[in-house]
């Protein structure tokens, strides 16, 4: 392999992120060319962050030699895979394992774009302080440097798994409700900030029972127009009355107040309208970055939809996937028919996989999403919003004044899953897992290093670090209380996804 390595800088589309990101950005770069020196390479850095496709195309593109991406913080997929696509010279992802920025959420995302389409890649990753000291970081970057390649442990991955007569029966009468009317799905919007492994389009929804129809998020502004004020003085005394609590006017957030929150029920209720009109079954919800300037964020909108208790409700909740993703509203629109089939509450979370660390001898994931994620996860009660709290989204993402739907998720059994496409076909990866109550001094430090005002869940995926980080294929991942895990792959099977089960059992 050519001893000279060009070192990229894939980014956010946003100026803000990129310069919050860019102390870490530039000290891991630093430890990535000095690995590399020591490994007799030649590295080369383009010193500017890919903001846009067109950058990712004309930077990268002309380059035949190694490539290695740095994820730092978030960054789009488009940003590396457009740039990459339709050659096979060796590529790697390197992430610093921080959890400060969200640069592992992007690497995995980053990794699940290029199988999507099919662009051969490896990762790589150390949180050691001096990275030419980890042994085993080295060792894998001298094989990347010499083979292209880096094999990792492959004995966590199942392709079958036992399942009880109980959870075949529940499966089929999942699938037959499914036969009886296919899932339709409300998109608003198509998958955001270059997310090309979470869009699936009619050619692989339709094969699984599910359709999508997609609505022009304009309409969330023209339609919001005519909610009236009493449907949102109503909806504010119900969140009020069940619970939530808002931190108006807190620690720097001057700006956000009650009328920001009436806003994003405005929004809410416009939604619930285009829900009845087009009797949809779920929702996909895309990050609004083309919305930025002209209405708050959906978290706490998303956060609601996502719970039974909630304004104007139907004693259902409506399974809402943030940023469009199809790939998390496929099963969490699947783990919710498993759960009501089996007596178990109906709410599925969705978070991203932000970081992790060892506590007491076992490595626990920081699951972290910015507001997707139900109130039956901090309180277990479906009939309040106890335990949901609203802060202001950070003016770095979200000029508009908006909250989030947050709070502590507490401990129980869960399972876990996520679809993904691998040479154009539908997988769906699988677990079982444990959410975990920390003690309030490491939660804190851990919630703290990461975004606070974002939900939190510290959780126990019940495989190693390794298989997450070697071989997950998303940044995305569903949580649901309970072990649902043989209905989840009886049902998976029948419907023609491929499937793997990640357990270290």
């Amino acid at each position: 392999m050519s001893k000279q390595v060009t070192i990229f800088w894939p980014g956010d589309y946003r100026a803000e992120p990129n310069a919050l990101a860019m102390p870490q950005v530039r000290e891991t770069t630093e430890q990535l060319v000095q690995a590399l020196k020591r490994l007799g390479r030649k590295p080369r850095v383009i010193r500017s962050f890919l903001r846009k496709p067109h950058e990712s195309i004309e930077q990268l593109g002309p380059v035949d030699e190694p490539l290695i991406g740095v994820f730092c913080h978030w960054t789009y997929g488009p940003h590396t895979c457009d740039g990459v696509v339709g050659k096979d010279s060796p590529l790697l992802l390197a992430s610093n394992f921080s959890g400060t920025w969200p640069g592992l959420v992007a690497l995995l995302n980053t990794a699940a774009c290029l199988e999507s389409v099919g662009r051969k890649h490896a990762r790589i990753w150390t949180d050691a302080p001096d990275w030419t000291r980890d042994r085993a970081f080295m060792e894998r970057l001298d094989q990347w440097c010499t083979t292209g390649q880096i094999p990792y442990r492959t004995d966590e991955l199942h392709y079958s798994a036992p399942v009880s007569p109980e959870a075949a029966k529940i499966a089929d009468e999942v699938l037959a409700e499914l036969r009886s009317r296919r899932v339709l799905a409300l998109m608003l919007g198509d998958t955001s900030m270059g997310m090309i492994n979470g869009y699936f389009g009619p050619r692989l929804l339709n094969p699984i029972g599910f359709t999508e129809h997609k609505v022009d998020q304009a309409w969330l502004v023209s339609r919001g127009k005519f909610i009236t004020e009493r449907r949102i003085d109503e909806a504010l005394k119900f969140v009020v009355s069940k619970g939530a609590k808002f931190h108006w006017r807190e620690d720097g957030a001057d700006d956000f107040t009650a009328a920001a929150t009436r806003e994003q029920l405005r929004m809410y209720l416009t939604v619930l309208d285009l829900v009845d009109e087009f009797q949809a079954d779920c929702l996909g919800w895309q990050y609004q970055l083309g919305l930025l300037p002209l209405l708050p964020p959906s978290d706490f909108c998303e956060g609601l939809l996502n719970s039974t208790c909630r304004p104007e409700g139907d004693g259902d909740l409506l399974i809402t996937s943030t940023e469009a993703d199809q790939g998390n509203l496929v099963p969490m629109e699947l783990m919710k028919r498993v759960l009501k089939r089996r007596g178990l509450h109906q709410a599925v979370m969705f978070h991203d996989v932000r970081w992790g660390a060892t506590h007491k001898g076992r490595f626990l994931w920081v699951l972290l999403n910015s507001g997707s994620c139900g109130a039956y996860a901090f309180n277990h009660d479906p009939g309040t919003l106890k335990g949901v709290h609203s802060y202001r989204q950070p003016k770095g993402y979200f000029p508009i004044p908006g909250g989030t739907f947050a709070g502590e998720s507490l401990p129980g059994e869960m399972t876990w899953a996520r679809a993904h496409i691998k040479d154009g076909v539908l997988w769906m990866d699988l677990g079982r897992g444990e959410v975990v109550k920390l003690p309030p001094k490491v939660r804190d430090q851990w919630w703290n290093g990461t975004t606070r005002q974002w939900p939190f869940m510290a959780a126990d995926l019940r495989c190693s670090t390794e298989t997450i980080m070697a071989h997950y294929n998303s940044n995305h991942i569903a949580v649901a209380y309970g072990d649902i895990l043989g209905e989840m792959v009886s049902v998976s099977q029948s419907l023609g996804f491929k499937v793997r089960v990640m357990s270290a059992a």
